[in-house]
């Protein structure tokens, strides 16, 4: 999808039309495509990426500039989608999972989180 937009009329982001796009990256010219580099690099390369992003946001966090913060959790969150898509996951995954915490305290959640072995 050269040149295929992700937004929709209201102007928010797809996440599943992005992952889509992203995906039809992974099978890209490396020389041409970011995606397809990272992918080719292995999943060494992404973690790596995704470490400096989360790095970048929480400088951008404590820096206090909200246009820098919005900008880097960008960066964070297209890395995370290139990880997930490494991985055969995508955006659905990570919002069935966000579902089902929906409506349980998350002090709660994250005890029988710690019961089974999950962190």
């Amino acid at each position: 999808m050269p040149g295929a937009t992700v937004a929709n009329p209201r102007g928010d982001i797809d996440l599943f039309h992005l992952a889509a796009v992203l995906e039809q990256r992974k099978q890209a010219d490396p020389e041409s495509s970011y995606v397809a580099k990272l992918h080719r690099q292995g999943l060494d390369a992404i973690l790596k990426k995704l470490a400096e992003e989360s790095f970048e946001v929480v400088i951008a966090a404590k820096g206090g500039d909200r246009g820098h913060l919005v900008y880097e959790a960008a960066d964070l969150w297209f890395h995370t989608l290139v990880l997930l898509s490494h991985e055969g996951l995508g955006p659905g995954d990570v919002l069935e999972e966000l579902a089902r915490r929906f409506g349980t305290s998350g002090l709660k959640e994250k005890a029988e989180r710690d019961k089974t072995g999950c962190s």
